[in-house]
């Protein structure tokens, strides 16, 4: 037995670096979004300044890891062997529920999902012992450690409320003292500024940092025979006056001696710091529970008592976790760091949910919640204003008053996200409070507390305006909804695993190994698929050129990506049809819909587009309105066909006849030559060939009008089936509707191209000036 022990923390270790890499691509980017948002410096260099925090701060994570071994559960209520259970029970769960939610695309907290993991799995454990012993079902609060499970629970769901308020309020403070003007305030201004954020940065991390090291424990005859730990908790007041005057002074040669930007060095500062306080903070959520299960297993296998009768107290007292392993780890986190494309990835959509100065797509849906939050806020906003007198209101209205940034049309898309104030606050407050949660040994999900700094930093900036508050707050109650969705599964998850496990442990924790394996390298194949298929159909890219050459030939590139997929989309409808195969079919369903949302985005950027033009290409405007016009017609067509094929096939309906099918398959054939000879048309930017397929128009639509007559005709004398009829003729005269929309893009192109138009003789005019 004790050899399955020994595979058991085989499998923990292998299991940890597993979420060691997934972990790490989805929270790193919690502390990379400020520093690339206000593209204060460089990728390279905020890569390398984040990789020295991650390294630095796995190291200073050892206190943290404390929380595994006893923070959840009273570790001398149970056995060697029930504790091997619940370690396993909570790491299988942890990979299988962290790659679910990645692949459906929730949000969640490491945090949160290793707290109620190992929540679940020990009451799963010590509610089986209660059975066996006959006490009573309420003695399960002796096996759990529930005032510091409740401080850890609490303490998640505060810092939610706790980080959105203080980074609302230290963003306001700052904007009222700095404005959006900031690097024109007098020198001493961002000295002060940057005195303070790096006092509170450096006292939180560096020098609590050291506070979590063995030689603070240590006395010095210079501070008085007292520990490093102990002057730092003591003078605490003194410390930040020196560190403060400290700074300021170095910020003000930095600033007007050197002639340097005190904000950038901020927000190298901040990253690194937020960095260190997020592996000092998250590497328990990793390898927490593999090194707790692997000291446990060394205290067992040394002591010679059998497994179900080695007490686990062992645990409650302060294990010091080997610096090699951290270093290991910090490692490994900062390889993934530099090397996950996942982790890349992300990073533009934490930017948008706190961007202002850049158009985005706004990825959460507004409810009543969120409508009636809004609208409470500007019933207080209008109530304190109508409190303040109007000339004060005047100034602060103009601290926020945003400049004109005189920037080339090209030149448009590279602004920032947010300016470097608002990064800045950013990290200062997320490092501040991800800190002071890490130096009382409480972990915090710092994806939550980065999110919510930045949605309040956002919302004091006034980046939540009528345009995008109801998305904005509608965002933040879907984290707070995640969270308790992910402490739901994730409690009842690993108490079902435990129990299982339970039953017998050799081979149990075999299959669900097996499980593990299986359902992770399939959902790795269906994303690597689904990432293939995405490159394959070519997605929808909005037009940014402020000229009518540029918009015609961004238009060319979007009709042939559309074209392809319309192709796909009517064949897969038909033949999905004919063979009355569902799953196909809803297949197809989706496809639709994601290009009906893509055509949906593209419509309205319009009015950024429209913005962006130069004064003597405004006729493009028309152009390309018409194009996204006959685009989602196109859609709409397609929507309704797959939408029919669909339902006739789910409710069972009579399959159609033969000569239905083939009369189908023949349309299909003639689109499908049409489509392709298009799709060529605008990839090869040959238009001139355009004329050549609406030469065929005619003939088409009068195929399709043959075949409907041809089904009147059977209607009136054979046709038993009105759902077939129906079927059929709402099928035929959907094809038309979409032959319609896709003729009159292609008359659009034409005509804009033939020399009949004023688009054609500025598009002219510009190719002859280059």
């Amino acid at each position: 037995m004790e050899n399955i022990y020994l595979l058991m923390i085989v499998a923990l270790a292998v299991l940890a670096i597993a979420d060691l890499v997934v972990g790490v691509s989805n929270d790193a980017v919690n502390f990379l979004n400020s520093a690339i948002g206000s593209k204060a410096v460089s990728f390279k260099t905020i890569m390398i300044v984040a990789s020295l925090g991650v390294a630095i701060g796995a190291i200073f994570s050892s206190g943290m890891m404390e929380v595994a071994r006893k923070g959840i559960f009273n570790p001398g209520e149970f056995m060697f062997s029930e504790i091997m259970i619940i370690f396993m029970a909570v790491m299988i769960t942890d990979i299988l529920l962290l790659d679910f939610f990645n692949t459906i695309g929730m949000p969640t907290s490491t945090t949160v999902s290793i707290v109620f993991e190992l929540l679940g799995a020990s009451v799963a454990i010590a509610l089986i012992k209660i059975g066996n012993d006959g006490n009573h079902i309420s003695d399960v609060v002796n096996y759990i450690n529930t005032s510091k499970a409740t401080q850890i629970i609490f303490g998640i769901l505060l810092s939610v409320v706790i980080a959105f308020s203080v980074g609302a309020l230290v963003q306001w403070v700052t904007r009222l003292l700095l404005s959006f003007n900031y690097e024109k305030k007098a020198k001493w201004v961002g000295a002060l500024f940057g005195g303070m954020a790096i006092t509170a940065i450096s006292y939180f991390i560096f020098i609590k940092g050291i506070g979590g090291t063995s030689f603070a424990k240590e006395s010095y005859s210079f501070l008085g025979g007292t520990t490093i730990g102990h002057f730092l908790e003591n003078e605490v007041l003194f410390i930040l006056l020196i560190s403060f005057t400290l700074w300021s002074l170095i910020s003000y040669v930095y600033t007007a001696v050197l002639k340097q930007n005190i904000y950038k060095l901020i927000i190298l500062i901040g990253t690194f710091a937020l960095a260190l306080a997020f592996a000092g903070n998250d590497l328990v959520n990793f390898i927490g529970v593999p090194i707790a299960a692997w000291q446990s297993y060394q205290e067992w296998s040394a002591s010679g008592i059998p497994a179900n009768e080695f007490n686990m107290a062992i645990l409650g007292e302060a294990v010091k976790t080997p610096t090699l392993m951290l270093f290991i780890a910090g490692m490994v986190m900062v390889v993934t760091l530099w090397f996950s494309s996942k982790a890349k990835a992300v990073v533009k959509t934490s930017i948008d949910l706190s961007s202002s100065q850049n158009e985005t797509k706004e990825r959460f849906q507004p409810n009543f919640l969120s409508r009636g939050f809004v609208r409470t806020a500007v019933g207080l906003s209008d109530m304190i204003g109508f409190l303040i007198p109007s000339r004060t209101q005047e100034r602060i209205d103009k601290q926020f008053e945003k400049p004109t940034i005189a920037l080339e049309r090209h030149k448009k898309y590279e602004l920032p996200a947010f300016d470097m104030v608002r990064a800045a606050v950013n990290l200062m407050v997320a490092s501040v409070l991800i800190s002071i949660a890490t130096s009382m040994k409480l972990p915090l999900s710092t994806t939550y507390v980065t999110f919510m700094v930045a949605m309040g930093t956002s919302l004091a900036d006034k980046a939540w305006g009528a345009e995008s508050a109801v998305y904005r707050v509608a965002g933040v109650l879907n984290v707070i909804g995640g969270w308790f969705f992910t402490a739901l599964i994730a409690f009842a998850s690993a108490a079902i695993i435990a129990y299982l496990i339970n039953l017998h442990v050799p081979s149990m924790v075999g299959i669900l190994l097996l499980i593990a394996f299986i359902l992770l390298s399939r959902n790795y194949l269906i994303h690597n698929k689904k990432q293939k298929e995405l490159k394959a159909e070519g997605q929808l890219i909005r037009a940014e050129s402020s000229s009518i050459q540029g918009v015609v030939h961004e238009s060319a590139h979007n009709i042939a990506n559309a074209i392809k997929r319309v192709n796909r989309i009517y064949t897969g409808a038909i033949n999905g049809l004919s063979k009355q195969e569902l799953i196909a079919l809803k297949q197809n369903k989706k496809q639709v819909e994601k290009l009906a949302n893509e055509i949906d985005e593209l419509r309205d950027n319009i009015f950024y587009f429209i913005k962006n033009l130069d004064e003597s290409s405004v006729a493009a405007s028309n152009f390309y309105i018409n194009i996204l016009g006959y685009l989602q017609d196109m859609s709409q067509s397609l929507e309704y066909i797959s939408k029919v094929s669909y339902k006739h096939v789910n409710n069972n309906h009579k399959k159609l006849k033969f000569n239905q099918i083939k009369e189908l398959k023949q349309i299909d054939s003639v689109l499908e030559k049409l489509f392709l000879n298009t799709q060529k048309a605008f990839e090869n930017r040959t238009f001139e060939d355009i004329g050549e397929i609406l030469k065929h128009k005619k003939e088409i639509f009068s195929e399709i009008t043959h075949k409907i007559q041809k089904q009147v005709e059977r209607t009136r004398t054979e046709e038993v089936s009105p759902k077939n009829t129906t079927l059929y003729f709402s099928l035929l005269l959907e094809t038309k509707d979409l032959l319609t929309a896709t003729m009159n893009l292609l008359e659009e192109f034409y005509h804009a191209n033939d020399g009949t138009t004023q688009i054609h003789k500025i598009l002219k005019d510009e190719e002859l000036a280059e």
